[in-house]
């Protein structure tokens, strides 16, 4: 299980794990497994873990007044799960985050995730990487929601995420662009 997040360090990195260092990160990732529709984190607590997915998917969510969902975050296979919010400024989570197939997981605390991130420059390496990817990524979903059209949006998730139309329904894929499940529909139709 461990070999997947080896591997996953090593591509993201130009300087290659010593095995001390795999030992290390290979002793502070804890193995999990979440049953689907199980969480890994609920609304109103404090996140204290952050999850890299060696096999399955999740999804991170609120849930408004009305009960309706709203997907913040889709997660696969070499995805990493938290909320970052949450974590870093210790409050309490407005999301959800739980397990939309079974999930097999590799979970480290945010203070050992910290401290190897100091002590293994590969590690640190790599999560600065991995932040500036997701920034880059986020503001390239704000962006196209103020931006472009329904169709348009589903174009560009279906050209990078071509993946996740395959692992997740209609309904969580409208959602995590913005849209209704009937405007989709009317979309992929097209």
């Amino acid at each position: 299980m461990h070999e997947k997040l080896i591997t996953y360090i090593n591509q993201y990195t130009n300087l290659p794990l010593t095995k001390e260092e795999e030992d290390l990160i290979i002793a502070s990732f804890q193995p999990k497994k979440i049953r689907k529709k199980q969480y890994f984190l609920q609304e109103g607590d404090v996140c204290k873990y952050v999850g890299f997915i060696v096999k399955g998917a999740m999804r991170q969510y609120s849930v408004d007044e009305k009960g309706v969902e709203h997907i913040a975050q889709l997660y696969i296979e070499n995805w990493w799960a938290s909320d970052r919010e949450s974590a870093v400024m210790l409050t309490l989570s407005r999301y959800n985050i739980d397990a939309w197939e079974d999930t097999e997981l590799l979970i480290i605390t945010v203070a050992d995730m910290l401290y190897l991130m100091g002590k293994i420059p590969s590690f640190g390496e790599m999560t600065r990487m991995m932040d500036n990817r997701s920034f880059i990524a986020s503001q390239r979903r704000f962006s196209s929601t103020i931006s472009n059209s329904a169709e348009k949006r589903y174009e560009e998730f279906s050209k990078n995420h071509p993946q996740f139309i395959q692992r997740f329904p209609q309904h969580i894929i409208a959602s995590f662009l913005g849209i209704t499940k009937e405007t989709l529909s009317r979309i992929r139709k097209k």
